[in-house]
């Protein structure tokens, strides 16, 4: 799976898709085949698409997605704008102003994603003539690097071992 974050310009959907992506554990019914956990987790690699336009959840994303080890980030190194706004007063031509509230710090970066951004683990740049000539480099380098994802770690389910047989709780008495 190749999962494109460039040009994301901030909100909060990056909760709602890297808890879909990370595959957690499986339910193993009595009869039927595994099923993974959650069922929309991808099983095989991954690797996600970032550059220089992408901001605030733009960069969370791309951070999460490394920290996780859900695989490589390639393209460029996102832009660093993470401080959130919050609309606060209406003014009488219908505009709003706004005033830089929330930050973000992970445990990995401290407070360093701001004005720093999320290096790619391998760097492609996206020249002018590219855009001109219809060609993306960095959706290329994602398309060769998922096959030799998958040749160096193949999609299988794990050794589930052998089921538990446990017996019945016995009975304490008062």
């Amino acid at each position: 799976m190749i999962v494109d974050l460039r040009y994301n310009t901030g909100g909060f959907v990056s909760p709602l898709i890297v808890e879909k992506l990370k595959r957690l554990g499986y339910d193993v019914s009595r009869w039927g085949e595994p099923e993974p956990y959650p069922p929309e987790s991808v099983m095989g690699p991954m690797a996600a698409i970032i550059n220089e336009a992408a901001e605030s959840d733009g960069d969370i994303i791309g951070h999460v997605f490394k920290i996780m080890k859900l695989g490589p980030l390639i393209g460029r190194r996102t832009w660093g704008g993470i401080i959130g706004i919050r609309p606060r007063d209406t003014l009488i031509n219908g505009g709003v102003t706004t005033q830089p509230e929330f930050s973000f710090w992970s445990a990995e970066a401290g407070w360093q994603l701001e004005n720093r951004g999320v290096e790619p683990d391998i760097e492609v740049e996206m020249r002018p003539q590219d855009y001109v000539a219809g060609v993306d480099p960095q959706l290329e380098r994602a398309i060769a690097e998922v096959p030799r994802l998958m040749q160096d770690h193949a999609p299988k389910l794990p050794d589930f071992g052998e089921r538990p047989r446990l017996p019945l709780p016995e009975e304490v008495e008062d």
